[in-house]
């Protein structure tokens, strides 16, 4: 099986350069970098490289634009998406091609080396209106062609939770996600990273947006955001509590996961009504030809 590999990147040289190391040792059919708007000097160093087949510029901070870019040059029977953060491990090509003659979507764990030890995730599933759905992690997941192309790629509207949004949509058209512990990436990770700075509109847009494009007017996509709502909102008053945040902090979260519902709710019903098809993906793959602004095909 031919498997094109695309790593979408932004401002990520360094990393990247770890992680195009690993992949090229795994010997893929064709390597694709798709380079957002990076200031870091990775263009210079990704075409410096040998092992790099196709180097796709796009003037775009999306990851989702990006994906699409690289299904856009691939040619694979099976195309890939790695996380430049993430650096695959031995035998990774190999798993992917196995788990993908028997599947139609192929992902693995993620080992993250902390000074404490080593923590690898799992499968998340979910049943949301009688259908299982199986979450996949978007840096490290591999698809049959005819799968991507079935569910028209991944969801441009969305700035974060593109893979969220496509385990939805291939739930929707009955395709299987198989877990291969060999299809291994690791990433290294700061034992005293501190504390991430969420961007809660971002978060609860995405998450309602793809709830009400998937599964319309139901009771289960307000019950699922209020329930991640008051989850939050729950560790949020913990942080006061414990002097981690001030409470006009937590009054403005809960404004901002407002506006992020309702924007996203909005959007995904008329999302759903412009697309009645299966695919669900108004602003997926087919929709537009012009995310590239520059292309060095070396193949």
């Amino acid at each position: 099986m031919d498997i094109s590999v695309v790593v979408p990147t932004l401002n990520d040289r360094d990393e990247l350069r770890r992680c195009l190391d690993a992949l090229a040792a795994e010997d893929p059919t064709e390597l694709i970098v798709v380079n957002g708007p990076s200031t870091d000097g990775t263009s210079g160093m990704v075409r410096d490289r040998g092992d790099v087949d196709v180097l796709v510029e796009i003037d775009e901070r999306n990851a989702n634009v990006a994906r699409n870019a690289g299904l856009d040059r691939s040619r694979g029977d099976a195309v890939a998406f790695v996380n430049p953060s993430l650096t695959v491990e031995a035998g990774w090509r190999e798993a992917a091609v196995e788990t993908l003659a028997e599947a139609d979507v192929a992902t693995g764990p993620t080992h993250e080396e902390l000074r404490a030890g080593v923590a690898t995730d799992s499968v998340e599933s979910r049943t949301i209106r009688g259908r299982s759905v199986t979450y996949f992690n978007g840096g490290n997941v591999a698809f049959d062609r005819e799968t991507i192309e079935a569910i028209d790629g991944f969801d441009e509207y969305l700035d974060t939770g593109g893979a969220r949004d496509a385990a939805h949509r291939l739930a929707g058209q009955d395709f299987g996600i198989a877990w291969s512990a060999g299809m291994c990436v690791s990433r290294e990770t700061a034992a005293d990273g501190g504390l991430a700075e969420r961007d809660w509109t971002a978060r609860y847009r995405s998450l309602s947006y793809r709830l009400a494009k998937n599964y319309g007017f139901h009771p289960t996509v307000g019950f699922r955001t209020v329930r991640h709502a008051v989850d939050d909102a729950y560790r949020g008053l913990r942080d006061v509590a414990s002097g981690e945040a001030k409470p006009t902090s937590w009054f403005g979260n809960g404004r901002s996961v407002l506006v992020g519902s309702v924007d996203g709710y909005a959007d995904g019903i008329r999302a759903r009504y412009a697309d009645r098809s299966p695919q669900r993906n108004p602003n997926g793959w087919s929709d537009r030809a012009d995310r590239a602004v520059a292309v060095y095909d070396n193949r």
